[in-house]
């Protein structure tokens, strides 16, 4: 019991330096203070591993699902690539979030997002018509990133369909996913930015990341 409890402060703990490391974060976005985002990014995803590790044995008294902790280090790997100002560099980061999205979609497949194959079918041909029309609409000025982009984006398409099975938590985590890579994605395409263009990619993509590993960590509990 006391165990318990003390594993359960820890998560909460973590949760807390999360929140607090990704609200600094955002702020030197806003504030354009580059060393202090360069030194917060690749914080985040190692406090939320930390944080839905320790609320899973809290909770369950078992380990968090298994793919669950390699989509948030696959990420963060992904989080530090992206900061280094090389396509090759790019690149790279965009296969370590590819590699998150397959770690995502097949813990929920196996969790059973797919059971209601009305429902997917529904959600899945929503993502397929939004995918379409934004290749479209960023195709031209993608340039030599015209294949990465596709690929990557079905996956991101996929993940939120996978997503949704697990209820409107999951859903929205991968609908915020998606939002987030699409920010991501118009910038490459040339299009004219957002004020505060990179705080809104962020805190899309950091909320995103919460939402989907709570919809995980939600969905093992119930099993």
């Amino acid at each position: 019991m006391l165990n318990t409890i003390t594993t359960a402060r820890r998560a909460r703990g973590l949760l807390t330096a999360f929140t607090a490391t990704a609200a600094t974060h955002l702020g030197s976005l806003l504030t354009e203070s580059k060393v202090v985002e360069q030194v917060t990014k690749p914080a985040l995803m190692p406090l939320l591993v930390g944080h839905v590790r320790g609320a899973a044995s809290a909770a369950t008294g078992r380990p968090a699902p298994r793919l669950l902790t390699p989509a948030l280090l696959t990420s963060a790997a992904g989080d530090a690539l992206l900061q280094v100002d090389d396509e090759r560099a790019f690149l790279a980061g965009m296969g370590s979030f590819a590699a998150a999205h397959i770690c995502y979609v097949t813990m929920f497949a196996k969790q059973g997002a797919l059971t209601d194959r009305r429902r997917t079918a529904l959600v899945a041909a929503g993502y397929a018509l939004a995918w379409a029309v934004m290749i479209h609409q960023l195709w031209p000025g993608l340039g030599e990133l015209k294949g990465p982009v596709a690929g990557y984006s079905l996956l991101l398409a996929t993940i939120a369909v996978t997503s949704a099975g697990l209820g409107r938590r999951g859903g929205l985590g991968g609908a915020l996913f998606l939002l987030s890579d699409t920010l991501i994605a118009t910038r490459l395409a040339g299009w004219k930015q957002l004020p505060g263009h990179e705080f809104w990619i962020m805190s899309t993509y950091l909320l995103a990341q919460y939402l989907l590993a709570t919809a995980a960590l939600k969905a093992a509990a119930a099993e």
